[in-house]
C-alpha cells in the first residue's frame, strides 16, 4: 500500500488515479502530523468488502462440529459471571 500526504494528492492526482485503476491501494496521511487519515481503495475491492458485510449469516453452521455439556451441579450467579 502506497502512503501519500494530502499535499501530494493535490499535486499528483492524475498519477494517483492511474494507480487506483490498476488496483493499487493508497494510504493518505496528514501533511502536518504524518498520521494516517484515510485509505483509498479501488471500487472493486471496496465492493467486495460491502458484499461480505451485508451477506446474510446462516445460523447453525457449526452445529455438528462440537458440543458442550455442563455438570448437573453446575451453578453460577449472574454476578459471578459478570465478575469472571
Amino acid at each position: 500500500m502506497k502512503t501519500i500526504s494530502l499535499a501530494k494528492i493535490q499535486t499528483d492526482f492524475p498519477d494517483i488515479f492511474a494507480g487506483l485503476e490498476v488496483g493499487e491501494e493508497i494510504l493518505i496521511s496528514s501533511s502536518e502530523t504524518q498520521k494516517a487519515v484515510a485509505v483509498i481503495v479501488p471500487y472493486e475491492a471496496w465492493q467486495k468488502t460491502q458484499s461480505r458485510a451485508t451477506k446474510a449469516r446462516v445460523l447453525g453452521t457449526l452445529q455438528t462440529r462440537g458440543s458442550v455439556e455442563f455438570a448437573e451441579d453446575f451453578a453460577m450467579t449472574d454476578e459471578e459471571l459478570l465478575q469472571s
